[in-house]
C-alpha cells in the first residue's frame, strides 16, 4: 500500500489549493475566509454532512462509507496562520502583511481536503469519518472550543487522529511515538517588589533588578539540580521588564517565560517550586515575589494500540525504514492534546524536507509532501474501517 495512484494524480490539484491559502492567511479564530473555502470543497465533493460554526469557526464534514454503518473516525487538520512578516519569495507568498503560514497549517488543511475528496469518490469503508478542521492551533485552544462545542458527541467520534508536517525529517518518512510526544505548555509572570532610588545610591534601594537576576538563575537549578535528567523539564525566562532610565533603580521588575513538561508529575512540580524559588529568593534580597502562573496546552499523549496502528498504516505508505516509530519527543506544544484527552488516538509528523524551520519567516510548505499525507489519511480510514 505505497502512495495511492489516484492520490498522486490529484497533487497538482491539492497543491494548487494549498498555495491559495498560503496566499491567504488567517490568525486564531478569524479564520472565515478559509472556513468557508473549505466548506464549499467538502460540499462539492458531495459530504453527507458540512458544519461550520463549531468552536467559533472550525468546521467538520462527515463522509459515510458504502459498506454500511461503523464507527466514525476523526482526522484533524488545523487551519490558523502565524503572526509573522513571511520571507519566503515563493510566489504564492502571503499577500497580507504580517500574516504568514510559516508553520504548513495551509498544507494540513490542503491534504486533508484531498483525503476527503478520494473518501468521498470511494467509500470503500464500513463507517465514517469526519474530517475536522479547526482554527485557533497558533495559542487560541481551538482543539478545546470546537470539544466545548460539542464536536465528540454530536459527530459520535470514537477515534482521533492528527499529522503536523516535519522539516528537516525526508519528505517521505513520518515520526512518532507512544506516550507524550509533545510538551505541556505553561507560562509565567513573576512580579518583582522593591524600593526604588537613585542609581548612584544602591543602599538606599530595595533593587528589583539585582534580585530579578538572582530569581532567573535560582529557577535553573530547579531544572538541573532537582528535576530527574530522564524526566524533560524547559524553563525559560523570556522577557525582562523593569526601569527605564540608566540612572534610577526602579521599584518593580516583571519576568516572563514559559515552562515545558512531558509528565504530569514533573508539571506540578515544576509549578509548585517556581513558585517557591522566585519567592523565597525575592525574601532572601528584602524585596517580593508575585507569580502569576497559567497552565495552557496540555501534553498530546499518544495511546498505545492507536500508535502502533498509525505506524503500520505509515509503513506501508512509506516503505520499511521510512518511520520512526520511536522518535524524540517535541518539547513544543501542539492543543490536539485536548482532542487525545477526550478520545484515543495518534498524532504523526510527516516529513517536509531540507526546508527552513516551522515558525521561521522563510518556511513554506513542502508540496512533495502531499502523496504521502493524502495516502495517509486514505489508507488509515479505508484499513481501520474495512468491511
Amino acid at each position: 500500500m505505497p502512495v495511492i495512484n489516484r492520490v498522486a494524480e490529484m497533487q497538482d490539484q491539492v497543491a494548487e489549493w494549498r498555495r491559495h491559502l498560503h496566499k491567504n492567511p488567517e490568525l486564531l479564530y478569524d479564520v472565515h475566509y478559509t472556513s468557508a473555502f473549505v466548506a464549499e470543497k467538502l460540499k462539492a465533493f458531495g459530504c453527507d454532512v458540512v458544519e461550520s460554526g463549531i468552536g467559533k469557526t472550525g468546521v467538520v464534514g462527515i463522509i459515510k462509507g458504502s459498506q454500511g454503518d461503523g464507527p466514525v473516525i476523526g482526522f484533524r487538520a488545523d487551519m490558523d496562520a502565524l503572526p509573522i512578516l513571511e520571507t519566503s519569495g515563493v510566489p504564492w507568498a502571503s499577500k497580507t502583511p504580517g500574516k504568514a503560514h510559516s508553520c504548513g497549517h495551509d498544507g494540513h488543511t490542503a491534504m486533508l481536503l484531498g483525503a476527503a475528496q478520494y473518501l468521498a469518490e470511494t467509500r470503500n469503508f464500513k463507517g465514517s469519518v469526519a474530517v475536522i478542521f479547526q482554527p485557533a492551533e497558533e495559542g487560541g485552544a481551538g482543539a478545546l472550543a470546537m470539544i466545548e462545542d460539542g464536536m465528540m458527541d454530536k459527530f459520535s467520534i470514537k477515534e482521533v487522529y492528527g499529522m503536523h508536517n516535519a522539516p528537516a525529517l525526508p519528505v517521505g518518512s513520518f515520526s512518532i511515538r507512544k506516550g507524550g510526544i509533545m510538551a505541556a505548555a505553561d507560562t509565567f509572570e513573576i512580579n518583582i517588589s522593591g524600593r526604588g532610588s537613585h542609581a548612584a545610591q544602591p543602599h538606599l534601594s530595595i533593587d528589583p533588578v539585582l534580585t530579578a537576576s538572582h530569581v532567573v538563575i535560582a529557577l535553573q537549578s530547579v531544572v538541573s539540580r532537582e528535576t530527574d535528567p530522564l524526566k524533560s523539564l524547559v524553563v525559560t525566562v523570556a522577557s525582562i521588564h523593569g526601569g527605564q532610565a540608566s540612572n534610577v533603580i526602579p521599584a518593580f521588575v516583571t519576568l516572563a517565560g514559559t515552562v515545558r513538561t512531558l509528565l504530569p508529575e514533573t508539571r506540578d512540580f515544576a509549578e509548585k517550586r517556581l513558585k517557591e524559588v522566585a519567592e523565597a529568593t525575592a525574601i532572601a534580597h528584602g524585596a517580593t515575589a508575585e507569580v502569576v502562573y497559567n497552565r495552557g496546552y496540555p501534553v498530546t499523549f499518544n495511546h498505545d494500540n492507536e500508535t502502533d496502528f498509525a505506524v503500520g498504516i505509515a509503513s506501508k505508505v512509506a516503505g520499511q525504514g521510512k518511520v520512526d516509530a520511536n522518535a524524540a519527543p517535541h518539547m513544543g506544544a501542539e492543543d490536539f492534546s485536548y482532542m487525545l484527552e477526550q478520545r484515543p488516538g495518534a498524532f504523526i509528523f510527516l516529513g517536509n524536507g531540507d526546508t527552513a524551520n516551522l515558525h521561521n519567516a522563510a518556511y513554506d510548505f513542502n508540496d512533495e509532501a502531499i502523496p504521502y499525507g493524502v495516502s495517509y489519511w486514505v489508507s488509515l480510514a479505508e484499513t481501520a474501517l474495512a468491511a
